[in-house]
């Protein structure tokens, strides 16, 4: 189990002023986190570093798009 007890967590400037959305943490050495910002202390995913890149860059060019 990876320790997140000094995850700086952040959530997108686009996500507005609501808790709907997800938070990041790329803070930690070899370890990316995600949580669900509505349950702060509820469970978070964890990635490598090269596997957050590939999904990030997925999402950029819209290969998770459902339309």
């Amino acid at each position: 189990m990876t320790d997140l007890s000094n995850a700086a967590w952040r959530k997108s400037s686009l996500s507005g002023s609501g808790n709907n959305c997800v938070e990041v943490a790329d803070n930690l050495p070899d370890t990316v986190a995600v949580r669900d910002s509505k349950n702060p202390q509820g469970p978070a995913l964890t990635f490598g570093p090269r596997q957050w890149s590939a999904f990030v860059s997925g999402v950029k060019s819209g290969e998770f798009d459902l339309t």
